[in-house]
């Protein structure tokens, strides 16, 4: 059966701003060493399994020209512009529907735009593993992060030990972000993985699980589906899919495909130790780049003075840190960001500030 790949690209990347901006977020950014794009690298490392012609990428209007620069070689057919954000169960559906259309079935791997990997080779293998067990009667497969310390910021993955198949484990059921205390007892269970939001499924098994949670939602894919190559095509992807409930797939799908009730079919997941980074906000630098002797990650135009463990971004201008420590420095041409790193989760409320003072030009 053959394999494709959605890509997921469709996300702003609020917490690298002011480098990920409303014209360019952070998966058409290069943010490692070797200058190539996050969204380049994600095709890249999937290429042994997934011919570029059998990849769709999922991303909206504004982004449909950096897609096309970015990776020349993809079909412009595989590029699926959503009309409106609706979260990653409709993009999902969306997917499945134009790999059905064009190939009548096929496994799909369903990765996200923004992750970095260090260990190709070993993700590879595991994602074969994984395309495998989903060519196999109608199972849903995730890929779960090996847990390297309790983290407040993913959902978790519980499998059951005991029922494995292959190098895969049956999952229980799928927990949403817990407290300090509550991560702390997963990781020490060894029996909790991080939901990194990788799947793979065949076209056919997902849309099947969608319509059994979701009726209205699969009749509103089949209409489009019908329509994919017609001159109604964009109307009708205007109108269905703006209609439809924004959803994660993990709550509309994954979570109720592990209860008894669910009809058919199985979800497993794979524990993944392959260098994973989701790359969440500027402090991921200093996981994905050398440091200097003084423990910083600088770039750019930068002289510093008795400073040391600081992320400096720089360009053109000189930047000089005097006394620094502990900080997240970025320079554009619009716009600086200072901030201590322990804030840098809240770059958000930057951007709130803005978008109430409509200053739409730094967004």
């Amino acid at each position: 059966m053959k394999t494709t790949a959605l890509i997921m690209a469709g996300g702003r990347g609020e917490r690298f701003w002011p480098k990920s901006r409303m014209n360019l977020p952070k998966q058409f950014l290069s943010l490692t060493e070797d200058s190539r794009t996050m969204i380049q690298l994600t095709v890249e490392r999937i290429s042994p399994l997934v011919a570029i012609e059998d990849v769709f990428v999922a991303t909206n209007e504004s982004y449909r020209q950096l897609v096309r620069k970015q990776l020349p070689d993809l079909p412009e057919e595989n590029i699926l512009c959503e009309p409106v954000g609706r979260n990653t169960a409709p993009c999902i559906g969306l997917g499945a529907a134009h790999v059905q259309k064009k190939y009548g079935d096929a496994v799909m791997v369903v990765l996200p735009s923004d992750h970095l990997i260090k260990n190709n080779s070993l993700f590879a293998q595991t994602l074969k593993d994984a395309v495998s067990l989903a060519e196999q009667d109608e199972n849903l497969v995730t890929i779960g992060i090996t847990p390297e310390h309790p983290e407040t910021g993913y959902g978790y993955i519980k499998f059951d030990s005991g029922k494995k198949a292959g190098g895969a484990f049956r999952v229980e059921r799928f927990v949403e972000k817990p407290d300090l205390e509550k991560a702390k007892e997963y990781v020490d269970s060894g029996e909790y993985l991080w939901n990194s939001g990788m799947f793979i499924w065949k076209a056919s098994t997902i849309l099947a699980r969608i319509k059994e949670f979701s009726c209205e939602t699969h009749s509103g894919l089949m209409k489009i589906k019908d329509a994919i190559g017609s001159g109604d095509y964009e109307k009708i992807l205007f109108e269905t899919f703006s209609a439809f409930t924004s959803e994660s797939i993990d709550y509309a799908v994954m979570e109720k495909a592990t209860k008894p009730s669910a009809k058919s079919g199985a979800v497993f997941t794979f524990p993944g130790a392959f260098g994973w980074d989701d790359v969440g906000s500027w402090l991921a630098l200093e996981r994905l780049k050398r440091t200097d002797e003084s423990g910083s990650v600088i770039e750019g135009n930068v002289v510093t003075v008795d400073s040391s463990e600081n992320i400096i971004q720089g360009g053109k201008k000189l930047i000089a840190a005097v006394g620094l420590k502990d900080m997240v420095i970025v320079d554009t041409d619009d716009a600086i960001l200072i901030c201590q790193k322990q804030s840098a989760g809240k770059i958000k409320g930057v951007l709130e500030k803005l978008k109430n003072a409509a200053r739409t030009e730094y967004l």
